[in-house]
């Protein structure tokens, strides 16, 4: 097992690693777009980004993703970068920790529906996309145990008698033509069982059953194969789970859709070199924390009124740069924009700055200007070894609006559990028990930043 954190570490290439660069090529070629590679702006580059080849000194490196990659029987992990402690030897246990924060944060993100955590993870002792796979086979299984999927659809069938509309054309040609004048050819909306939703669910079902090495997840996965034995076997891509809608008697089926289109974006699993089956598992770390921050404020801190990715307002007058903060946050007493910003901050007090890049502040000033808004805050994730309370204050003075004072202030915001890190996984504790402290510091930290004393009630 290869661990790599982005842009940390290096390990050197054995020969197993021959052809992985022209399989990551070609995973980067043929990726859905998908919720987190929507914005990506490397849409244009040929060659993938998820690892660098140090061709010189024959080592890999790990870019901004993460999450995992099997070939030839090697099993690489891409961990955030946070994490890393370049003293410290990781073993399996610190692995699988740090894979369960990425679990804890995905929860959150608006763009994954994650199932209910009541339950324990049982004695699931694997990566985290294993994990992926039993939470959504577990739900997957027991949904679909309670309430079978059917909707109506479009069926095109010759009867003995008229059904919906005849097809007239159809009928003279086919039916009249060759004596078949009994047979009417008819198109009706029909309440099905064999539909679009539960034929993308069982091609998701046998993709996952191929590559999981669980015994558990090979179980339930088959229990779904079981019930939806009567629907067809059809190739699903992520672009066609994106466009199912449910009324309100089946919204407990948008978190199976949800899933679904997260294994489709973002996981490949095919044939590759006489049969040879690979996989990647990868999301941006970058993106996926911007998804957890509003997620998280959106869910725990009632008094703040969170909006995302606001992108009618320009720079310029003629439209040409569009200004998209991260969000935009309202309380009762003022309206602030806060950014994301997924990069590590220093500890050293010699260095004023403390590690926050010039064109982080220049973005800021372009969001207080066009915005009007004289508050800017910038949200940092702690990492394993380094956790301010605060990072900096900084007051600019816009000259062109009688030295107005624009202030913008940097955070960590403790977004780790420390204390799992080395410590075995307890099978009888589910995620958000796990992360329980967690939770409540983040929710106190923010808070503490975002609502004035006096204000809290």
């Amino acid at each position: 097992m290869i661990n790599l954190f982005e842009y940390q570490n290096k390990v050197k290439a054995e020969n197993t690693f021959e052809g992985l660069e022209e399989f990551l090529d070609d995973i980067w070629k043929n990726r859905e777009k998908s919720v987190y590679f929507s914005r990506d702006q490397e849409d244009k580059i040929e060659s993938q980004r998820f690892l660098q080849f140090l061709y010189k000194t024959n080592e890999i490196k790990s870019n901004k993703y993460v999450g995992v990659i099997r070939f030839e029987g090697q099993h690489i992990n891409l961990l955030p970068k946070i994490f890393y402690d370049s003293i410290k030897d990781y073993n399996a246990t610190d692995v699988n920790q740090m894979q369960n924060h990425i679990l804890w944060w995905l929860s959150y993100c608006r763009k994954i529906k994650f199932p209910n955590y009541q339950t324990s993870m049982g004695s699931l002792k694997s990566d985290f996309f294993e994990i992926l796979i039993y939470l959504f086979s577990k739900y997957t299984r027991q949904l679909l145990s309670n309430s079978i999927y059917q909707q109506y659809e479009e069926v095109n069938k010759e009867l003995p008698f008229i059904k919906g509309r005849l097809n007239t054309n159809t009928y003279i040609t086919e039916n009249l033509s060759t004596g078949k004048w009994h047979q009417l050819n008819c198109t009706y909306d029909a309440f099905v069982f064999d539909n679009k939703f539960n034929r993308i669910i069982k091609y998701v079902v046998n993709l996952l059953f191929n590559v999981t090495s669980s015994v558990d997840n090979k179980k339930q996965l088959r229990e779904i194969l079981f019930i939806l034995d009567e629907v067809s076997d059809v190739r699903a891509t992520a672009e066609e789970v994106a466009t199912i809608q449910f009324n309100p008697m089946f919204g407990e089926f948008e978190t199976v859709r949800d899933y679904c289109h997260l294994f489709l974006s973002n996981s490949i699993s095919f044939n590759y070199k006489n049969d040879l089956k690979l996989f990647a598992f990868l999301l941006p770390m970058e993106y996926v924390f911007e998804d957890f921050i509003f997620g998280f404020i959106k869910k725990e801190i009632e008094e703040v009124s969170a909006k995302t990715q606001i992108g009618s307002t320009y720079l310029d007058t003629e439209e040409n740069f569009a200004l998209r903060p991260d969000l935009m946050l309202k309380m009762t007493h003022k309206t602030i924009i806060a950014d994301t910003k997924y990069k590590i901050v220093y500890s050293d007090d010699k260095d004023p700055k403390k590690g926050i890049s010039q064109s982080d502040l220049y973005q800021m000033l372009a969001y207080a200007v066009r915005f009007k808004i004289d508050e800017i805050i910038l949200f940092y994730p702690n990492t394993i070894s380094n956790y301010q309370e605060e990072v900096s204050k900084i007051v600019i003075q816009d000259a062109l609006a009688d030295n107005k004072e624009i202030q913008i202030n940097s955070y960590q915001l403790p977004i780790l559990n420390k204390d799992l890190l080395g410590n075995k996984f307890n099978p009888n504790f589910d995620l958000a028990t796990m992360f329980e402290d967690t939770r409540i510091e983040l929710i106190e930290k923010l808070t503490k930043i975002l609502i004035p004393e006096n204000e809290i009630i």
